[in-house]
C-alpha cells in the first residue's frame, strides 16, 4: 500500500449542526489534537439568520484511532454543544439505487462516471417501472429491478422499493428523471435519503413539461434543480442548480435537448456532495461546503 492509499483509507470527515456560540471550533480542533488527528480540510458557516453553526472538517486519524473510538470520544463535545454531528470515513462508498423511466441520460450519465470512479458510489440497482433501460443497465453488470407502477399497484411497488433499499443496505436513492411521484409515507422513511432531478430551474416551471412551460413564457434561462424529496412536490431542499443561456429562436426540443445536459452535471454534483458529505440541512434550505 503506498503512502497516497494509506491517506486516503485514514480520512474522516466531521460534519456538526449546533447553535452558534464561543467555543465550538476550539473544542472540535482540541478534540482532534488530543486523539492523535491532523485537520487536512476545514469549512465553517454562521448563518446569522437562524443562529446555527455549520461545520464539516476532514481529518487523518494519525495515531490510529478507529472510526468507532472516534464517535464514541466525540459524543462528550456534542453533548456539550448540542450538536447534530456525525463523523463518517471517507474511503466507504456509498451504496445508491438509481430510479429511472424513460429518460435515460441521467441514468446513462452516471453509470459512465461511476465506472471511470468520478464519484464515490456503488451502484446497487437500477430501479425502473418501465423495461427501456434493462439492456443498458445489464450490459454494464448491474442489476435491474423492473417494478411497474399503476394506481392499483402503488403501494405495493413502493413496498417492494423499501424493501429492496432495506435488504442491499442503500446509503441513498436518486431518481434520475424517474416520473412517479413517491408517497408521503415512502417520504418520510427515506427522508434525507432522495435526490431528485428536476428538469427547470426551481421554484419556477414546477410540474410536467417545464420546458414547453419555459418556451410558452420566452424566457432565456432555462436550468435544472437538484434536491432532497419530501412528502411537499418539488419544494424539498435545493442541493445544486444550473442554468444554459437560450434565445428567440430555440423551440421546446431544442431546449429539451440543452437541458439534457444540464440535468446529467447537476444531478452529479449534487450526488457528489451528497456522498462526501458536503451537505448539511439548515431548515429548508441546505448549506452546501464545495
Amino acid at each position: 500500500m503506498n503512502t497516497m492509499e494509506q491517506a486516503t483509507k485514514s480520512n474522516y470527515v466531521l460534519t456538526l449542526t449546533c447553535r452558534d456560540r464561543p467555543g465550538i471550533v476550539a473544542a472540535v480542533a482540541t478534540f482532534l489534537a488530543d486523539n492523535g488527528c491532523n485537520i487536512v480540510e476545514s469549512a465553517q458557516f454562521g448563518d446569522t439568520g437562524t443562529g446555527l453553526f455549520f461545520m464539516r472538517v476532514v481529518f487523518a486519524s494519525e495515531a490510529g484511532a478507529t472510526l468507532e473510538a472516534l464517535r464514541t470520544g466525540f459524543a462528550a463535545v456534542s453533548a456539550r454543544f448540542e450538536m447534530t454531528a456525525a463523523i463518517n470515513d471517507l474511503a466507504a462508498r456509498a451504496r445508491i439505487v438509481v430510479m429511472v423511466s424513460r429518460f435515460g441520460h441521467c441514468l446513462n450519465d452516471l453509470i459512465y462516471r461511476w465506472q471511470i470512479d468520478a464519484l464515490p458510489i456503488e451502484i446497487a440497482a437500477v430501479v425502473s417501472n418501465h423495461e427501456d433501460f434493462r439492456a443498458l443497465t445489464e450490459k454494464n453488470d448491474l442489476p435491474f429491478v423492473h417494478i411497474p407502477v399503476t394506481r392499483a399497484t402503488k403501494d405495493a411497488a413502493e413496498a417492494a422499493l423499501l424493501d429492496l433499499v432495506a435488504r442491499e443496505r442503500v446509503d441513498l436513492v436518486v431518481l434520475a428523471r424517474y416520473m412517479q411521484v413517491l408517497s408521503n409515507d415512502a417520504c418520510r422513511r427515506l427522508e434525507g435519503r432522495v435526490i431528485n432531478i428536476h428538469h427547470s430551474f426551481l421554484p419556477s416551471f414546477k410540474g410536467a413539461m417545464p420546458y414547453h412551460q419555459a418556451h410558452a413564457r420566452g424566457v432565456k434561462l432555462i436550468g435544472a434543480t437538484a434536491h432532497y424529496v419530501t412528502p411537499d412536490l418539488d419544494e424539498g431542499p435545493i442541493i445544486e442548480q444550473d442554468v444554459a443561456r437560450v434565445n428567440h429562436a430555440a423551440s421546446p426540443a431544442d431546449m429539451v435537448a440543452i437541458g439534457r445536459d444540464v440535468e446529467a452535471q447537476v444531478f452529479a454534483r449534487a450526488i457528489k456532495y451528497h456522498v462526501e458529505h458536503r451537505v448539511l440541512l439548515n431548515d429548508n434550505r441546505t448549506v452546501v461546503f464545495t
